[in-house]
């Protein structure tokens, strides 16, 4: 079981516990953690599930395919070096306690 932390820009907090393997984006969905919207159903085609990782995991998540990389370019919210989709992210324990930053907009 892995822990993830989704913060919100409001300063809310939701802590999540889910079994591994499973994405950033469908712990979300299946905790209804706000915030989420997971459109395509995590195919990397809309972007609305994206994230911001905190720096302490970025080195550890695998790297971004061609199609995130376009994707983050459309979406919502401003993209940074900490942006990557949720869908992507599938944990493991490398990545177990991992905590991510949502936007403010998904749409």
């Amino acid at each position: 079981m892995a822990k993830i932390t989704y913060n919100h820009p409001d300063g809310s907090t939701y802590a999540v516990n889910a079994n591994d393997p499973v994405s950033v984006m469908l712990a979300a969905l299946v905790n209804n953690v706000p915030g989420i919207v997971g459109e395509c159903g995590g195919n990397a085609m809309c972007a609305t599930c994206h994230v911001y990782v905190r720096s302490d995991y970025l080195d550890r998540l695998p790297t971004m395919s061609d199609d995130e990389d376009e994707m983050l370019d459309g979406a919502a919210a401003q993209r940074t070096e900490r942006s990557r989709l949720g869908c992507q992210i599938v944990i493991d324990d490398e990545l177990d306690e991992i905590v991510v930053d949502l936007p403010p907009t998904q749409l």
